[in-house]
């Protein structure tokens, strides 16, 4: 076992996944799953429709700043959204118009922005004092902050600095951008600590997928990245029958209630699916269809995207993981 940051995430959750209490991971439902499944080289990139793609090394910065902000799933009955867009659409599209608008950004101009600035850049001005889309706001300066103060304090203002710095290892990037705190994605489970590292690990991911085999996204051991695990492709694997929930937890999901951050519930939908995402990787390999973790959550995340499976309600935690 090499110890990396990689191993670690996926040791921790067939950990969480054996002794789950509120999640079952039904591995008799895998094959059927995986049959069903494209061919894992056809999962699809970033949408130029709503990224802001072709412009070198500034997409790359574009890239990094999205992921800063790649999350507020939870907020996302009080977001404001264009009619058939995601939160996650909704704010990619956002920040591609300001990119449009003002170009590539300086450290020292992302860190004078504040929440009322985002909620213009965003299209989420307007909202009266106590609106829960002011926390949502908060949370994306603050993540924009640590990333813009990273660059400016050890990478002398260059955006790329920490992917330069990476040296073509994704797990090098994935424990940098991990230690900021909006970024530390770690859980706590029956007093184990369960990383996820969800934002840094698609990072990567993104990074190397708008590359189109430009230096900053080539990463050495970009295969070895899991599940991004949020609370799309787990509620995708439940609606598959892959993941069943206890019924108290199953109720209160389907009942709008939110799971709070941390929560033995919380924690065990997300590694019960990274989990199973590691066994569906396996049993195509075995049937001669070899994929990795990344071109499966590519393929099940844009199977969430349709609207039998976004008629089903899923989990929503307010978390600056996703």
């Amino acid at each position: 076992m090499s110890g990396d940051v990689f191993d670690e995430i996926r040791a921790a959750s067939a950990a969480v996944a054996a002794g789950a209490r509120h999640v079952h991971l039904r591995e008799d439902r895998l094959a059927s799953l995986a049959a069903a499944l494209p061919d894992p080289r056809d999962a699809p990139g970033p949408d130029p429709a709503h990224h802001w793609l072709g412009h070198g090394e500034d997409t790359a910065v574009f890239m990094l700043l999205l992921d800063a902000v790649n999350f507020g799933s939870g907020w996302s009955a009080h977001l404001r959204k264009p009619a058939g867009l995601s939160t996650y659409f909704t704010t990619a599209s956002a920040l591609t118009r300001w990119f449009e608008r003002e170009g590539v950004p300086s450290p020292a101009r992302v860190l004078s922005l504040g929440p009322a600035d985002l909620a213009v850049i965003f299209g989420q001005t307007g909202r009266p004092e106590g609106h829960p889309v002011h926390e949502l706001l908060a949370l994306w300066a603050a993540s924009l902050h640590e990333l813009a103060e990273l660059v400016r304090r050890d990478f002398g203002g260059q955006w790329l600095g920490p992917v330069r710095a990476a040296e073509g290892r994704a797990a090098r990037l994935v424990e940098r951008l991990g230690a900021l705190p909006a970024w530390h994605d770690v859980a706590a489970w029956r007093g184990r600590p369960v990383p996820f590292f969800k934002r840094a690990q698609i990072a990567c991911a993104d990074l190397h997928l708008a590359a189109q085999g430009a230096w900053w996204g080539n990463f050495e051991d970009l295969a070895r990245l899991t599940l991004f695990a949020d609370n799309l492709v787990p509620h995708v694997l439940r609606v598959e029958g892959v993941l069943e929930y206890a019924p108290a937890l199953a109720a209160g999901i389907d009942a709008g209630r939110e799971l709070p951050a941390g929560s033995e519930e919380e924690v065990e939908i997300r590694a019960c699916g990274l989990h199973a995402v590691e066994l569906l990787v396996a049993r195509l390999a075995a049937t001669g269809r070899p994929a990795t973790a990344l071109q499966v959550d590519g393929l099940l995340w844009h199977r969430g995207q349709s609207p039998a499976v976004k008629s089903v309600p899923r989990h929503r935690t307010r978390s600056s993981f996703y």
